[in-house]
């Protein structure tokens, strides 16, 4: 039988080094399948102490003791430490093992053997490691031939499924690649049998139920297929072999693992194609929307590129990052989770990526039962969920700013595109919303534009700087309650809702506010100017 990277120590006694030795075996012969993993000879009474367990230990007995009690106890230890065999030459020392030491040896479970005759412990050594050697050998010619006959099939045009056909076939089993959270990519059976036929079934029964943080089934291979990165990038993906039509043993984790470094190529290249692709509808969405194409060419080009939304109104989209949101590597992840998020909403849609500018532009389909305020609700949330699948969202992080355009044919669709991507920068000074209408943001894009222009500044300043000046030394800080004022154009019975005050408590802020500015609150003209003020030190800050 092949054993975990050793031979059996019933294969040991069968090598001529032992068997001139005349071998007897005492204790253990149930247990002769153990595996040798290496042969260590000594005489020390605290030999246990230097072995790791797995070895073939030879000795004439000097070590062993004189008393039974310290015989038991030298058998004990070496159980405990897991060896694989003792094997005793008779001799000087014993010309039978006591009793003491054969009984203590079954009571432990531990293989005892005497050699009734003197061998030479060099020679037995060299041999048993040399099978050993041998061994390992031919298992690696093993592992590397499924390593060869992936990588023929990846050079003739194949990719993950044939390979884990590859593996499946040779490990008789199903095998499985799961992202590192857990979530299944692909899976292959033998194509034998009912594993062959739904492995899937297999996948739900034994690992589909369990957490990802839980122990997987015994006798499972887990292997990391690299992700070529450091820390949440440093692993692609697993590869997960589960026993099931029988045991996986050490072939079949090399294979894996060779087998990983292969997958770990695939993957990588498909990420490249698939940020290209990414970025190459980015590209022509960004052409479209600087009028590099014409809008009579750009329905033959979007076709191209698997969009074709009849004659349906385009929904213009333009979702920004946060800096430190952004990926600082591939884009293409955060392309296909939110991709995926979107393939939801059941209408075409045409995603790109612009990682300079750390912004996704869209276009979508508006069907005619689709009112645009309910396709931007469904299409901001999917988005974001996108965002945050694909792990690019963290504590303390501001949320990505979703633009929706106007809706149009591809003669608007340019225009709105460009429009929705101008004020999504301007709209990452606002409060946080699910989406901005780009049409109502023109006031602060037009503000934006002027973020370095001194005169805004000196104006931001002129209009309320005595009140930002109050609030640093005094309390209660009296913006909010003018942003809250004009923000329901001088209702101050609303006003006085949204801030938990009573009226009385907000006509002294209000006049308090008044008297800083010397402006009139109620006039429309002071309030207008507050109003861009209040937008304008948004971009100024």
């Amino acid at each position: 039988m092949e054993t975990e990277g050793g031979i059996t120590v019933r294969r040991a006694l069968e090598l001529p080094g032992l068997r001139g030795g005349l071998p007897e075996v005492l204790a253990g012969e149930d247990r002769l399948d153990r595996t040798v993993r290496w042969v260590h000879a000594g005489e020390a009474p605290n030999i246990a102490s230097l072995l790791k367990g797995g070895e073939l230990l030879l000795t004439t007995g000097l070590g062993l003791g004189t008393r039974p009690a310290e015989q038991r106890a030298f058998v004990r230890r070496l159980a405990d430490r897991g060896i694989a065999a003792l094997v005793v030459e008779l001799g000087p020392r014993f010309s039978r093992l006591p009793a003491s030491i054969v009984d203590a040896a079954r009571t432990a479970g531990l293989p005892l053997v005497q050699l009734h005759r003197e061998v030479p412990f060099v020679a037995v050594t060299e041999e048993i490691h040399t099978e050993i050697v041998n061994g390992h050998y031919a298992l690696l010619r093993r592992a590397e031939e499924v390593h060869r006959r992936c990588t023929q099939a990846v050079l003739g045009g194949g990719g993950v499924p044939q390979v884990l056909t590859i593996l499946a076939d040779f490990t008789a089993n199903p095998v499985f690649l799961e992202t590192p959270d857990g979530r299944l990519l692909y899976a292959a059976g033998t194509g034998t049998g009912p594993v062959g036929a739904d492995p899937l079934q297999v996948w739900e029964g034994l690992r589909g139920g369990r957490g990802v943080r839980e122990s997987p089934p015994a006798g499972t291979v887990l292997v990391e297929v690299p992700g070529g990165g450091g820390g949440s990038v440093s692993v692609r993906a697993r590869l997960v072999l589960l026993a099931v039509s029988g045991p996986l043993v050490t072939v079949h984790r090399m294979a894996a693992e060779r087998a990983a470094g292969i997958l770990a190529v695939v993957l990588m290249q498909a990420r490249q194609e698939e940020e290209l692709a990414a970025r190459g509808r980015g590209d022509f969405l960004t052409d479209l929307s600087e009028g590099r194409v014409a809008p009579e060419d750009a329905p033959a080009q979007a076709g191209v590129l698997g969009f074709r939304p009849g004659g349906d109104p385009l929904l213009p989209v333009v979702m920004r990052l946060a800096p430190a949101s952004a990926p600082s590597g591939s884009w293409a992840v955060l392309a296909r989770t939110v991709m995926e998020e979107l393939s939801g909403l059941g209408v075409p849609v045409l995603l790109g990526v612009r990682p300079v500018e750390g912004r996704i532009p869209l276009l979508l389909a508006l069907r005619p039962e689709t009112g645009r305020t309910a396709l931007a609700d469904r299409v901001a949330a999917a988005l974001r969920a996108g965002v945050e699948r694909a792990g690019h969202t963290r504590a303390g992080d501001r949320a990505p700013v979703v633009v929706v355009g106007a809706a149009g044919g591809w003669g608007a669709a340019g225009a709105g595109l460009r429009h929705a991507a101008e004020a999504a920068t301007a709209a990452q000074g606002l409060g946080e919303r699910p989406w901005y209408d780009a049409q109502r943001l023109d006031i602060d894009l037009l503000l934006w534009r002027l973020r370095d222009h001194p005169d805004l500044a000196s104006f931001v300043d002129r209009a309320i700087g005595p009140l930002r000046e109050h609030d640093r030394t005094s309390r209660p800080v009296l913006q909010p309650t003018l942003e809250a004022y004009i923000a329901h154009a001088g209702r101050k019975a609303e006003t006085a809702r949204e801030l938990h005050l009573n009226r009385q408590t907000l006509y002294n802020r209000l006049a308090r506010i008044g008297e800083l500015l010397g402006a009139d609150l109620d006039d429309p003209q002071t309030v207008l100017a507050l109003s861009l003020a209040l937008r304008a030190r948004r971009h100024t800050l």
